[in-house]
């Protein structure tokens, strides 16, 4: 993904994907904070945090 990353459009996506779309775009998006990192996870369901947590590298 691009490195000069549009924040507003990847949260946009986030929230409107399924869960393997968001861990796929949590996973593979680059150059984002850890603020911003943590508002993408409030958008996640937390039924789902162990996927997501065995998905990271």
């Amino acid at each position: 993904m691009d490195t000069n990353v549009n924040f507003q459009e990847v949260k946009r996506r986030f929230i409107e994907a399924d869960v393997d779309e968001k861990i796929q775009i949590y996973t593979s998006t680059r150059g984002l904070s850890v603020d911003q990192f943590k508002e993408l996870l409030k958008s996640f369901p937390l039924q789902h945090l162990d996927k997501l947590e065995r998905a990271m590298p």
